[in-house]
């Protein structure tokens, strides 16, 4: 059993769907046999992208020049008499199924009487026949899906200026139950497609599954995003048991990659660790070792997500000049916390609050010590005493 998880941090559209499993190895040849099935624009390209640092695939689908309204029972007509394989079949109506009850309900028409305006155009068309195809070329039997960040602001439609999200878009959240958050960016980071998409097809939502992953894509929007990778991320991998800790239920699963590292300095180390932090570790760390003929080394171990190993073991061995990675699959039980803040002095000073501690961010209370002129310690212990006394009751 293969499980696709879409990490959709900046949203998802339907391209972007698309582009996403078919940089996860989905052979796009065959994908496109498949989309050929159906009427599609030409000029369709495949192309690499980047967006916000990391490589990505784009997929590049011509709007129609014309004519792109159509109802929902002449797309189910397209569907019907293109000979697409089975399952593909059975997952784009479905998409479009969600699609039609929704906007009946906005509209207060019949589903069958629903006429798709951007959703019913060749590009759209495309964009979930595509993605349903490169699901069953990967052999994808089940999809799941973080929750979906939404703009802010207004997009265009054919109705003219409508909110952001458009209301589709949080209709068809709403009513599949997806998580949703949103972020202040203007643009239009979920589409009514990619909503349909995940809405019709996924079956769960949360973070990323306990699996072994075997691949991961990225597929790129159409447009740069300041402060985020305009991309969708997919994950593909095999289920796998968990372990269950009496009172935490099952763990997290995590990566801990390792090198053994005798020809570096104490700076060099450092800076690896700093920026393995920077890329995403969950955690990094340094232990001194005794290697053959009783040279001193250090190990340097990494704890990741398992969407972002790849990333990081190639990080590891580029900051630390190793020949090789190590990886060992673990599970973890984080216990729950927030974040919060305090003044000392007028200093601000953040503090990670979980049950029945208080932890006081180092480079903050370092900061203030610097600003204050007082000593570390000090400041450590007044921005506990200043957080419990702003929590205790009144």
């Amino acid at each position: 059993m293969t499980t696709a998880w879409f990490h959709c941090f900046s949203g998802i559209a339907g391209d972007m769907a698309l582009a996403a499993l078919v940089d996860a190895g989905a052979d796009r040849a065959a994908v496109f046999d498949i989309v050929a099935l159906v009427p599609h624009p030409d000029g369709i390209t495949v192309e690499a992208a980047q967006r916000g640092g990391i490589g990505a695939t784009r997929v590049i689908v011509p709007h129609e020049p014309e004519h792109h309204h159509r109802p929902f029972r002449e797309v189910l007509e397209v569907l019907a008499a293109a000979g697409l394989p089975p399952r593909v079949h059975e997952r784009a109506v479905a998409v479009f199924d969600r699609l039609a009850v929704v906007e009946g309900r906005i509209h207060g028409v019949a589903p069958d009487d629903v006429e798709f305006h951007e959703v019913g155009s060749l590009d759209a068309i495309v964009d979930v026949v595509g993605t349903c195809a490169a699901l069953e070329i990967l052999d994808v039997d089940e999809v799941r899906a973080s929750a979906v960040a939404v703009g802010t602001g207004t997009v265009r439609s054919a109705h003219g200026l409508l909110p952001n999200p458009a209301p589709a878009v949080v209709a068809l959240l709403a009513h599949a139950g997806i998580p949703t958050y949103g972020v202040d960016v203007p643009h239009e980071l979920t589409t009514p497609t990619g909503a349909a998409l995940l809405a019709a097809l996924a079956s769960g939502f949360g973070p990323l599954p306990t699996m072994t992953p075997h691949a991961v894509g990225y597929g790129a929007g159409s447009r740069d995003v300041d402060g985020r990778p305009n991309v969708v991320q997919v994950v593909l991998g095999e289920p796998t048991a968990t372990t269950t800790v009496v009172g935490h239920g099952p763990g997290q699963p995590v990566t801990l990659l390792e090198v053994n590292i005798d020809d570096a300095t104490g700076e060099t180390l450092a800076h690896a660790v700093a920026v393995l932090l920077e890329a995403g570790a969950h955690d990094a760390w340094i232990t001194p070792i005794v290697m053959k003929k009783g040279r001193p080394a250090h190990t340097v171990s990494v704890l990741a997500d398992a969407a972002l190993v790849a990333h990081l073991a190639s990080t590891l061995s580029a900051e630390t000049g190793s020949f090789g990675v190590r990886a060992h699959v673990l599970e973890r039980w984080p216990r729950a916390r927030t974040d919060d803040a305090v003044t000392v002095d007028g200093e601000p000073v953040r503090v990670k609050v979980g049950a029945g501690r208080v932890k006081v961010e180092h480079d903050d209370a370092a900061a203030a010590a610097r600003r204050l002129g007082r000593p570390l310690g000090e400041i450590v212990a007044r921005a506990e005493m200043a957080w419990r006394a702003q929590a205790r009751p009144s």
